[in-house]
């Protein structure tokens, strides 16, 4: 009894510093219904009821949908701006999983409704951060999200003249910074583009899809990440041919910067204590 209560007491402290620990999620998702934002004249989502009630043995619910592929939080597909580039179906799985790095751009978004991110921000956040690593996922924080749902606010008019669009982006030149200095795998934003929304030509869009680096937009609570620490996943509807679609995005927060989880797990001092005890039992009884 007492060998076996020692082994239990080192293999507690053994598993307590091995063992995986749950994780702190953050959703970065909006949910889809009537209030969900699309780019003007898209097809908006739909949510018919089908049934929903009893039958003679059990109960029963069912609708059908239908959408546009980009509204809402979604992701786009390089082929949606680059040709020959991956439609949704060919985007690999390690693309949509990454680590995130995200850039804080509210300070000036807060007097200027169609501000870009521009390769000096990008360098004046290496400065403050260090470089941005390779294959980790680029995050724009621009705080709009808190206009959403609201699409006059958010998409800077409620009309289906594009012209009219306002709200911030990232400017091409920042993009084409990023595809020749740095190797990000995707690009996400809380706003309704890459582009900034008086952009005409999306080239931001171009570069980066040009070099299959896929984007995620209208991504929620990025206030809730930190700025490097959190793990990011989408989990897209797998469309084949698809330009883009509705995405489930996702985010683990970091306990030491290494693994995707939260350090809950019970400390190696806590195990052992608890080792210690069921010895002493041992020796009494």
């Amino acid at each position: 009894m007492l060998l076996w209560s020692v082994v239990t007491c080192f293999a507690l402290v053994g598993l307590s510093s091995t063992a995986p620990a749950p994780s702190k999620w953050i959703n970065l998702s909006y949910k889809f219904d009537n209030t969900s934002i699309y780019w003007p004249g898209s097809t908006r989502f739909k949510h018919a009821l089908v049934f929903q009630g009893h039958k003679p043995d059990y109960y029963y619910s069912m609708f059908d949908i239908s959408a546009s592929e980009h509204g809402g939080t979604h992701i786009d597909a390089p082929i949606h701006f680059a040709e020959n580039k991956w439609a949704l179906d060919e985007i690999p799985l390690d693309t949509l999983i990454g680590d995130a790095v995200v850039v804080d751009m509210k300070a000036k978004v807060a007097n200027d409704s169609d501000a870009q991110l521009m390769p000096s921000d990008l360098e004046a956040w290496e400065r403050q951060h260090g470089r941005i690593p390779d294959d980790s996922i680029l995050l724009l924080n621009t705080g709009w999200g808190k206009y959403w749902p609201d699409p006059k606010r958010y998409l800077g008019t409620d009309t289906l003249n594009t012209s009219l669009l306002h709200f911030p982006g990232m400017h091409p030149d920042a993009a084409k910074w990023l595809v020749d200095n740095r190797k990000i795998k995707m690009f996400g934003i809380d706003t309704p583009s890459l582009d900034y929304g008086q952009s005409v030509k999306f080239q931001t869009h171009v570069t980066l899809f040009t070099q299959n680096i896929p984007g995620l937009e209208n991504v929620a609570n990025l206030d809730k990440l930190p700025t490097k620490g959190a793990v990011v996943y989408a989990a897209p509807m797998f469309i084949a041919g698809g330009s883009g679609g509705p995405c489930k995005v996702f985010a683990t927060i970091k306990k030491d910067g290494v693994s995707g989880a939260v350090d809950t797990s019970m400390h190696p001092y806590r195990a052992l204590y608890f080792g210690l005890i069921s010895v002493v039992f041992a020796l009494i009884f």
